[in-house]
């Protein structure tokens, strides 16, 4: 039977809703939705209006018979992308993020330096965490994602400075992409 209470909305948990850590040996990547981040995990900040968009994807190859039915659809190229604004354009944790971890440097004074390059991103755990209807809470863990693209960046007068980012997800050491740990309102 169809239950209302189970329809949602997943808004910013406050006090922070997307963080990044470096991948290592010592990184503790959570694995429920409410245990608290280690240090190593940074906030990315606010997040635009439009929230956080995920895209899974699956292609196939159709096999057919020699009638020309399908008889057969191989599930290949499987692509697992989040993508989100990140407006907070002097963070320096959303600076390294989009430019790179080393391209981005801050004074003893606190001023900001980005060293722009083609030097790629690597691989780093991402956690968005978000709030649900009636007080339930839902985390999703990226244990193996990098920011493949990065939108049009638009400096003018009437909209803030953001960052719209794509994640691709990698298979971590399980051959997972990602995880979703949800705690119903208790």
């Amino acid at each position: 039977m169809p239950d209302s209470q189970k329809v949602t909305a997943g808004r910013p948990k406050v006090g922070g809703a997307v963080f990044s850590a470096t991948l290592g040996s010592s990184l503790v990547i959570p694995t429920d939705a409410s245990t608290a981040l280690t240090t190593d995990f940074k906030d990315l900040g606010y997040v635009s209006e439009d929230g956080v968009t995920q895209t899974l994807s699956n292609d196939t190859t159709d096999v057919k018979e020699w009638g020309g039915s399908t008889v057969l659809s191989i599930e290949d190229n499987f692509a697992d992308q989040w993508k989100m604004k990140l407006i907070e354009a002097t963070n320096v944790n959303v600076l390294k993020e989009v430019f790179g971890q080393s391209a981005v440097t801050v004074d003893a004074s606190g001023h900001i330096t980005i060293a722009a390059s083609a030097v790629g991103r690597d691989y780093r755990c991402y956690v968005i965490d978000m709030l649900l209807r009636n007080g339930g809470i839902r985390r999703v863990v990226l244990p193996n994602a990098k920011i493949t693209a990065v939108e049009d960046i638009t400096h003018g007068a009437k909209d803030a400075v953001g960052y719209g980012v794509t994640f691709k997800c990698a298979p971590d050491a399980s051959g997972k992409s990602h995880y979703e740990y949800i705690e119903p309102a208790a």
